[in-house]
């Protein structure tokens, strides 16, 4: 009897072990960041957007409000899509009643151009023409401008967190007084003195700091001298772990530590998704993490590289800013919105044929070999188109890529979803808007070419028409899908830019008679 006993209090406490484990592997924060620079929903979408992350196990959704939040103290910062603060405000009450903590992302340092772009802060800029980064020594004015900031967002927002960016700061010690304080104290001080100020403003606030890590493990040296409440962000899109820097240095700061995959990044466009690398990467990063020990995760959707072209009225004169890369809206990534919540749910690595498979029996209704058609044509041919040629470690031809793009839009028609049809037409969307694009490429490439001459105009301008007369229908389904998500005039303007180089050569080659 006594052995049984033994027996079942043994297993109770493996049980109770095991159950303790799995604990303490899950991540306390289970976040998303949202990223609104170039892509702005309106607030019901928004919200709707909310509930799913609540309803996928989400407890914090990190926003990167840019120009949409309406900054008071400094009106010329907000663009024509801001919000008012009383949504702001009610948007963090709905998602604080849904169990999600709302982080407000302000970046403080780098990709600041929507705010340099404005003559008022042209003092704070590193450099005048590429002014996506403030000097870190004109730390006077900075803590002024960003105080008040901080100061609007800890406002309208409940967290304890604000994020205060910090990433990609390609310009340190651009300037001359930067390379005369470099040649003093070395970069890595250069930078961490700055973000240490932020950091600092941030604490006083009665706030914890969040920031990237990417420089920070570029100049390890410094990051013992980060306040210790200071969060650091690991952003790992399908790299090595050292791909930044030492990250034996990062483990050993003692600081907290959370990981950010991405469902949308570079090389990702409007003609490119590159479905197998972001399933990967969840399937790789979030485990690495969790036996890391990090504390947070949060998945990544940039919009845009964050990087702009800017438009001169004259040689010193700002005149607007271009985002140099699109991707498609958040609308049409719900599958890999579901696969991040599943890795986050299970301390395994995600599974991702056994994924697929039960997402599209629940989602659409399919069956195994439907099942596996489709996640077949969602990796079909990921490759990046680049002056005409197509990044690939084998050589591949964009004739080759272009049949194999359509056989993978003729199986996504063949598929009848029996649920949630109109999900499934965004997958079938953003295929043919692929193979639309590759079309053209296929002809530029021939303009292009040396046997190219005035009697091949006349086809070619045929060519070009036809596929102007497919960009429309293309562009009323792009409304349809995603009137929802974006307002018309971000319809308007994302059915123009992936169009532009089409009309353009037509236009070129219109005039010869």
């Amino acid at each position: 009897m006594m052995r049984k006993i033994y027996l079942v209090l043994f297993l109770l406490f493996c049980f109770w072990a095991n159950a303790s484990l799995a604990q303490d592997k899950q991540f306390k924060v289970r976040g998303f960041h949202l990223d609104l620079r170039i892509q702005v929903m309106p607030m019901p979408a928004l919200k709707a957007f909310a509930k799913k992350l609540s309803d996928e196990g989400m407890n914090t959704l990190i926003m990167e409000w840019e120009g949409t939040y309406p900054f008071a103290s400094h009106p010329l910062i907000p663009n024509r899509y801001a919000y008012t603060k009383a949504e702001i405000i009610d948007f963090v009450k709905y998602c604080n009643g849904l169990g999600i903590d709302v982080i407000p992302l302000q970046q403080s340092f780098g990709h600041v151009e929507y705010i340099l772009r404005n003559e008022r802060y042209k003092d704070l800029r590193e450099d005048q023409k590429d002014y996506s980064q403030v000097c870190p020594l004109q730390t006077t004015q900075d803590s002024l401008l960003f105080s008040d900031l901080y100061r609007e967002l800890a406002s309208t927002h409940t967290s304890k967190y604000i994020h205060i960016g910090g990433d990609e700061t390609y310009l340190l010690g651009h300037d001359e007084r930067c390379r005369k304080k470099v040649a003093e104290v070395g970069k890595s001080r250069l930078y961490i003195d700055y973000i240490r100020m932020l950091c600092n403003i941030v604490i006083k606030m009665g706030k914890i700091p969040v920031m990237w890590a990417d420089i920070a493990m570029k100049y390890p040296e410094a990051i013992k001298l980060l306040p210790k409440e200071t969060v650091l962000v690991d952003w790992n899109y399908g790299w090595s772990m050292n791909n930044f820097g030492d990250h034996q240095k990062l483990m050993e700061s003692g600081l907290e530590i959370w990981g950010a995959p991405s469902i949308r990044s570079y090389p990702d466009n409007y003609f490119l998704t590159q479905w197998e690398k972001h399933f990967n990467n969840i399937k790789n990063f979030v485990p690495a993490c969790r036996e890391l020990g990090y504390k947070g995760m949060i998945m990544t959707s940039w919009s845009t590289s964050g990087g702009y072209s800017s438009v001169f009225e004259t040689e010193d004169n700002i005149l607007d800013l271009y985002a140099i890369r699109h991707v498609y809206p958040i609308s049409g990534f719900n599958i890999l919105l579901a696969a991040y919540a599943e890795s986050l749910r299970s301390d395994k690595p995600l599974d991702i044929g056994r994924f697929i498979a039960s997402f599209c029996k629940k989602q659409y209704g399919f069956d195994a070999e439907q099942s596996a058609k489709f996640w077949a044509a969602l990796k079909t041919a990921p490759y990046q188109i680049d002056q005409g040629k197509v990044v690939s470690s084998k050589p591949l031809t964009l004739e080759q890529i272009l049949d194999s793009t359509k056989q993978a839009a003729r199986v996504l028609r063949s598929l009848t979803p029996i649920h949630n049809r109109q999900e499934f037409d965004q997958y079938r969307l953003m295929e043919d808007i692929r193979v639309h694009y590759l079309t053209y490429e296929v002809i530029e490439k021939k303009a292009n070419s040396a046997r190219f001459g005035p009697a091949q105009v006349p086809v070619m301008l045929a060519q070009l028409k036809k596929l102007m007369v497919e960009g429309e229908k293309l562009d009323q389904r792009f409304d349809t899908l995603n009137k929802d998500y974006l307002y018309p005039a971000e319809l308007a303007q994302e059915n123009d830019l992936r169009k532009v180089k089409i009309k353009l050569l037509y236009e070129r080659l219109a005039r010869i008679k």
